[in-house]
């Protein structure tokens, strides 16, 4: 598959992203929000897994790393957007994600950091500082989008390293959608089954139409990184700020004013700096 194409494939990876947190931003109720989304992960998952290679067993551990990861990662997100805009949370949440991840890949395969990669680290680095003053912008609502960060890094790395090992990116990914869907689909019922009836009546589409967006961006980040290195995909991934804090603008009418702009551009400059320069 031509690199443009993988590389397009990430680009929409970031739209789809953008648009399902946006969706889960503005949800009434964001738990069962994202059980919703993963229930539509979960069906995904079994209905893919039939028609897809079984992943191969050394690829079973990182199946299980990404899964472990992705439960934090869900829970992070839902306390982050509890306390912060999204026009915060997610450049916050997002642009240092790729900063960990090319640090990670480093240490984990060897991707190593040219001059250039490492003046778009610090161009992120300054955006994320910008971001984390102002309206908005509480030590609760930096606090959590950076841990979300790291759990974002975290499982990126992953599930990157386990759809290579496993291949089969649609049999990865039907695994993985499956243990995650049926892990929160069994604590919406646990913790919150009087209100899942009257949830899906009122929200339930919005919740499955986030499910769609989710399981088809990663989907694409899969394929690319099955590929691609592990840095740059994930930081060009990570473009999803700028749709991000335009959707947290627009359509749920927060608060950004010129500081925030300059900060988010900072950031998404940056992160495409560091998915092009080697």
């Amino acid at each position: 598959m031509p690199e443009a194409l993988l590389y397009g494939l990430v680009i929409l990876s970031a739209i789809a992203h953008a648009v399902w947190n946006a969706l889960m931003k503005s949800a009434g109720d964001r738990v069962l929000t994202m059980v919703a989304i993963r229930a539509a992960g979960l069906a995904f998952g079994l209905v893919a897994l039939p028609f897809a290679d079984w992943p191969a067993p050394q690829s079973w551990k990182w199946l299980a790393l990404t899964a472990a990861v992705m439960f934090a990662y869900y829970a992070l997100l839902i306390r982050s957007y509890d306390v912060g805009d999204m026009s915060v949370v997610y450049p916050l949440a997002r642009g240092l994600a790729p900063v960990l991840t090319t640090v990670a890949a480093f240490f984990a395969i060897g991707e190593t950091l040219g001059p250039d990669q490492i003046v778009a680290v610090a161009m992120i680095s300054f955006g994320i500082m910008a971001l984390s003053f102002g309206a908005g912008a509480s030590r609760g609502a930096v606090g959590f989008p950076l841990a979300t960060g790291v759990s974002v890094a975290a499982y990126s790395v992953f599930a990157g390293v386990g759809v290579r090992a496993a291949g089969t990116v649609l049999g990865f990914q039907a695994c993985l959608e499956i243990v995650t869907g049926f892990g929160m689909l069994c604590y919406g019922v646990t913790a919150r089954r009087a209100d899942i009836v009257a949830y899906a009546g009122r929200h339930g589409a919005v919740g499955l139409l986030a499910g769609t967006m989710s399981v088809a961006g990663f989907l694409a980040y899969l394929v690319a990184a099955r590929y691609l290195p592990l840095g740059p995909v994930t930081a060009l991934r990570e473009t999803s700020v700028l749709f991000g804090a335009v959707l947290g603008t627009v359509l749920l009418k927060e608060g950004f004013g010129p500081r925030r702009i300059a900060a988010a551009l900072l950031v998404t400059v940056g992160i495409a700096l560091l998915a092009v320069m080697r």
